[in-house]
């Protein structure tokens, strides 16, 4: 007697399998982000390209690197803007800057910095309370062409107004305009902001931490993990700052239920920043 396996559960199978192929193909580690998530993007993905399961979409990975660069926008976090969450910049401008003038040299972490909103929001930040010249951002992601629009830094110029009210609203002290210059639908942001930003390709999920932070900022990033990955990449957070460094997290995330927890204290918890603590 044959016993017929339900189709979200061949799907689940699939799942596995793919997300296993692209691993020990690609060495590109999704297997640990969470079921929900990632069944949802890979089923976007499915449809895009055309296949009618899950299988088939393994075979064109497999078989051709170009269609694994696409993949990896539908599985990147992809969604930010500039000072998104304002009230996240305002204390970061008004409650971590003063710490952080304290320091001769200061290096900055933005782990999955996507097609880099956050990265031209802390160096713009960074530029108007006088912190530029000591700074050295580290803006990291896993996906190569998100990584090339970050260091592009041209964002439609239709973005712009939400760009604009969120500085405004994170105590900007000039005018975002100053920034950029806009031309045929696009904004470009100045270069020289990207004088002391390092791109880099660095996985959460697989690498190692490279270097002492004064601030890490994760946002947005961890929700898309499940538990054990989550713990990983708090855990190379930690092993990242230096003492009484600081970490913030996005909006919906928290340190509440991770097991690195007791290697920091809260800040300012409304806002999802934490440090760690001096022992």
């Amino acid at each position: 007697m044959t016993v017929e396996v339900p189709a979200a559960k061949t799907d689940d199978i699939e799942i596995r399998l793919l997300l296993e192929a692209v691993f020990r193909k690609y060495h590109y580690d999704f297997r640990n982000y969470s079921s929900a998530s990632i069944k949802r993007r890979l089923a976007q993905a499915r449809d895009h390209f055309g296949c009618a399961s899950f299988s088939q979409l393994q075979d064109k990975v497999l078989h051709d690197g170009a269609v694994l660069r696409e993949l990896l926008a539908f599985l990147t976090v992809q969604v930010s803007e500039m000072f998104r969450d304002p009230a996240y910049f305002k204390a970061i401008r008004e409650k971590v800057v003063p710490h952080l003038r304290t320091y001769p040299s200061l290096k900055i972490w933005v782990a999955g910095c996507s097609s880099g909103e956050e990265v031209y929001s802390l160096a713009i930040l960074l530029r108007e309370e006088g912190l530029e010249e000591k700074a050295m951002i580290y803006a990291t992601d896993i996906n190569p062409e998100a990584l090339e629009k970050a260091e592009a830094g041209i964002y439609g110029i239709d973005r712009i107004p939400q760009f604009t009210q969120n500085h405004r609203l994170s105590g900007g002290k000039s005018s975002l305009s100053d920034y950029y210059t806009a031309a045929y639908g696009g904004a470009s942001f100045d270069k020289s902001l990207r004088s002391r930003v390092l791109f880099s390709d660095h996985s959460l999920v697989t690498d190692a931490v490279f270097g002492e932070m004064h601030l890490v900022s994760c946002r947005n990033v961890l929700i898309y993990f499940d538990r054990e990955l989550q713990d990983r990449a708090i855990g190379l957070f930690r092993d990242s700052l230096g003492r009484k460094g600081f970490l913030g997290l996005g909006s919906k995330e928290s340190l509440r239920f991770s097991k690195h927890s007791d290697a920091f204290a809260d800040f300012s918890r409304d806002d999802r920043i934490y440090q760690k603590l001096g022992a």
